[in-house]
């Protein structure tokens, strides 16, 4: 007799309930199937071969453990949506015999989307060492070897509502693979039929904040398991490095933003300060008008300093290093999309005051989503206020970014430079910044952030979206690694080290 399953799906209507436990029964290979509910009403389904387990939550530390409790086979699979499932033909075969194969813990694979009755192909990419976000998506169907889940939940010392199973999958990564099967084998329902740039703020949405809350203490408990996580100490900041002429700089680069260029420049110049600062536009080879109009602006006024790059191959980032390596560069190096605007007059004195008052190499600040009229949208401010001040920098390794605008001492940010990519190189630059020093805060909104259809992540499809997730998590590696080598360097030593301060409530 061959190895066999034990399934595991969340409580849902009776019609899609009987869909999927057909699916899981043809399979062959599920000798049980236990249906995680906390409704105490009558069964939405009676069959004699399907089982219900009360439990306080589907993805809780009490659920978790009673699955594990309860399986008594070689394998088990959770299934997470409440939509029917499709299984392909000897799809759990075929996941079992590369958990065996690969001596793995977790194994996932491809799968088919249907949406609007339209099936899609749906890959998803391979998980490494920094694939530490807890919205990671390995699809709705993952096998588990049992063996593996009893040894992670004896080591489970918090009991959580929302992040069990995300603290069962990192727990599992520290000592298994977790291999990703690139193969299609079953077909979900999708039901969120969002784009990309609508569901890109979820997490930071504040009706989700205690189970933010709680995904981070899982992942700060993984962090020090696995000699990743840093302790709230950083190195000193001596602000009168280097001579600059200008006290700060406003940084855009800019790429056919003929209908937004305007109102991002204006925005900028009408700040008040006391102290002279400039706007630097790095404009990438414009085709659209935009450079016509960022000449004019820096004909009429002395302090727009208007950048063509020789190149042809940068990036974002890459126009990021063309303004911070310029002369007229700033001490400080402040953002601003081609596409948004400063909330009030105000904006950069507040950046400034806030690298002096939190000596810190990077200020981060919050923003307003809003249409291009200007009107709010959900989830209206992203402050990213949800998670504790205590530990920013190692949570930094678990979500998808630190906010924005963002603000970088100049000596700092020339000494790492910036990726010339044209995703992810904010995020890069601010793990690598907390890895040293620390990150102030202002949680205020500096700007409104318009969304519209013009904006680089409104609409991604899946190899996009899917790339930049890699990119991500690559990110996420590196940084862990370097990480990891720094507590290993920065042991205690008679020698002493570098000059490090301790500061009270931490980076964030």
């Amino acid at each position: 007799m061959g190895k066999k399953i034990t399934a595991f799906l969340p409580d849902s209507d009776s019609e899609s309930l009987a869909c999927t436990v057909k699916s899981l029964k043809d399979s062959g290979v599920v000798a049980g199937i236990f249906i995680i509910t906390g409704n105490a009403s009558e069964p939405a389904i009676k069959d004699p071969e399907v089982s219900y387990l009360r439990s306080d939550g589907f993805a809780s530390t009490v659920s978790v453990k009673k699955m594990v409790e309860v399986a008594t086979t070689d394998f088990l699979i959770v299934y997470s949506k409440s939509s029917p499932l499709d299984l392909g033909k000897f799809a759990l075969d075929r996941m079992m015999q590369v958990c065996e194969d690969m001596n793995a813990g977790i194994v996932y694979s491809d799968y088919f989307e249907n949406k609007n009755n339209q099936l899609l192909s749906h890959p998803v990419i391979d998980y490494q060492e920094g694939s530490l976000r807890d919205d990671f998506n390995f699809g709705s169907v993952i096998l588990y070897k049992s063996s593996e889940c009893r040894e992670a939940c004896k080591t489970m010392d918090s009991e959580f509502r929302f992040a069990g199973l995300y603290d069962l999958r990192l727990r599992i990564s520290q000592e298994h693979a977790i291999v990703h099967l690139p193969e299609m084998l079953y077909t979900e329902i999708e039901l969120d039929t969002r784009k990309s740039g609508e569901k890109q703020f979820d997490y930071v949405d504040p009706r989700n904040s205690e189970v933010q809350i709680e995904m981070e203490k899982a992942c700060t408990s993984h962090l020090k398991k696995i000699n990743g996580w840093l302790k709230p100490e950083f190195s000193e900041i001596r602000f009168e490095t280097g001579i600059f002429e200008f006290e700060a700089s406003v940084i855009i680069p800019v790429k056919n933003r003929g209908k937004t260029i305007s109102d991002a420049i204006n925005s900028v110049l009408g700040q008040e300060t006391g102290f002279k600062f400039n706007l630097i536009v790095i404009d990438n080879h414009s085709t659209d008008g935009t450079t016509e109009t960022v000449s004019k602006f820096a004909r009429e006024d002395p302090r727009v300093i208007h950048i063509i790059p020789e190149r042809l191959d940068l990036g974002i980032g890459g126009c990021w290093n063309e303004g911070i390596f310029n002369e007229k560069c700033g001490k400080f190096a402040i953002q601003l999309d081609s596409d948004d605007l400063y909330i009030d007059k105000r904006v950069i004195a507040r950046i400034v005051d806030a690298f002096y008052s939190q000596q810190c190499a990077m200020v981060v600040g919050s923003y307003k989503m809003v249409d291009f009229k200007l009107e709010s949208l959900p989830p209206g401010l992203i402050d990213h206020k949800e998670w504790t001040p205590d530990n920013g920098r190692n949570n930094a390794l678990r979500i998808n970014g630190l906010g924005a605008p963002r603000a970088f001492y100049t000596p700092v940010i020339r000494s790492i430079r910036v990726p010339n990519v044209s995703y992810g190189e904010d995020y890069a630059l601010g793990l690598a910044i907390s890895r040293h020093y620390q990150i102030g805060r202002i949680y205020e909104p500096l700007y409104l952030c318009r969304r519209w259809e013009g904006n680089t992540d409104a609409a991604l499809d899946i190899p996009r979206a899917n790339a930049h997730n890699l990119y991500k998590d690559r990110l996420r590696t590196i940084e862990l690694l370097a990480r990891k080598q720094l507590n290993i360097v920065s042991s205690p030593s008679p020698l002493g080290g570098p000059s490090v301060k301790k500061l009270p409530g931490g980076q964030f």
